[in-house]
């Protein structure tokens, strides 16, 4: 039987995909390919961006020990094997695809002068530049979704000498009990609120649609991600953002030894999954899964995955743990507050501990088939 698996990422879904792979499945070869030697936390990289915690771990600690890790980065991949930017080749019977996503780049005026918490170089120059401010300086974060509220809550708190400016309009999509405690918390921090929409950015403010000009020696872009563009420019079907289509099995709808996980992929017919932590541990499960039945020559089960919450920290000492229905719809009961924040942090420390322990080959965190029954942070539909 074919056993060359090439794991194309080591983010959340890649780790998750390897480590499931090879706990199974010892005999099958596993290559994971990532643009650095280390595992990023991406739910932390607010914390990074602000100066207030670290976000990375060495790849040992979390990937399974006979996974072989090649450095580098993939730049097209074929009918079965990957072609890396260094001239390297690398043959698969199955590539699982889990490149993640990275920082939105607005089409707007100055845009290249923007800060971003959403990549972890991009992050680290972000707390670098935010240590160089001066008492009093303008610090304006772009986006009132849960990225941005993050971030310039927890600016704010690691930085009080600075001026902070939240333009969007914070939790919009929560209830209103969440969205009045997280405007309140933003106020006890300092946090200005302005809603509205950046057209443009200079080295001193930022240009609102309705005229306004805020002051900024430094603005950070929390609008939104986007994915790399390796499944269009190697000839897989994406959507209009670029992310790869997979069926429901997640197999690609363009290549059948391709299966896709994380941020860069869109599911049919299951638009509710969106980029999330919560949503890549799953995922990367269920690709495993489906990686090992096509190598076997067996029928991939359909994915089955739901939310339970959304999770939102403001500052170290303050939070959010937002219920939510299985289609990430919130509804009603939310913790608040230090409840909120001792929530969000045990589910982060709860992913790294179950990618480490079953990187160690201590039993599997989601069941065997359908990647959503009983795990803390996912939920069946």
């Amino acid at each position: 039987m074919a056993t060359d698996v090439v794991v194309l990422g080591a983010g959340y879904a890649g780790v998750m995909a390897a480590n499931r792979m090879l706990a199974a499945h010892p005999e099958v070869s596993v290559t994971v390919v990532n643009p650095r030697p280390v595992f990023v936390e991406r739910v932390r990289l607010h914390q990074l961006a602000a100066g207030s915690g670290a976000a990375a771990h060495d790849l040992a600690e979390v990937l399974h020990p006979a996974a072989v890790v090649h450095l580098g980065t993939a730049v097209q991949i074929g009918a079965d094997r990957v072609l890396l930017a260094d001239g390297t080749a690398l043959p698969f019977d199955v590539a699982i695809y889990a490149v993640g996503s990275g920082a939105g780049v607005p089409a707007i005026p100055g845009a290249d002068r923007l800060h971003s918490p959403a990549e972890f170089e991009r992050a680290m120059d972000t707390a670098a530049a935010l240590d160089r401010l001066g008492d009093g300086a303008g610090v304006v974060v772009v986006g009132g979704g849960l990225t941005g509220v993050e971030s310039a809550a927890e600016i704010a708190e690691a930085h009080p000498h600075l001026t902070c400016t939240l333009v969007g309009d914070p939790v919009a999509h929560l209830p209103g009990a969440t969205r009045r405690f997280v405007a309140a918390r933003l106020r006890r921090l300092g946090v200005r609120v302005r809603p509205g929409r950046v057209v443009a950015v200079t080295g001193r403010e930022v240009l609102l649609a309705d005229g306004e000009a805020v002051p900024a020696e430094l603005t950070i872009w929390a609008g939104g991600f986007t994915v790399p563009d390796l499944a269009r420019r190697s000839g897989l079907p994406v959507d209009g953002t670029g992310r790869l289509r997979v069926d429901a099995t997640l197999r690609s709808t363009g290549a059948a030894n391709v299966v896709g996980v994380g941020d860069a992929v869109t599911v049919d017919g299951q638009d509710h999954i969106r980029m999330s932590c919560q949503a890549a541990l799953p995922l990367g499960a269920h690709g495993a899964d489906t990686a090992w039945a096509l190598l076997a020559g067996l029928e991939p089960q359909p994915l089955s995955l739901g939310f339970v919450a959304q999770c939102i920290s403001l500052g170290r000492a303050s939070g959010v743990v937002q219920r939510t229905r299985p289609d990430d719809t919130a509804r009603g009961g939310a913790l608040r507050g230090t409840l909120g924040a001792f929530g969000k942090e045990m589910v982060v420390r709860g992913t790294v501990w179950t990618l480490r322990r079953q990187a160690r080959g201590h039993g599997y965190p989601f069941p065997k088939g359908p990647a959503a029954a009983h795990d803390p942070i996912a939920a069946p539909r």
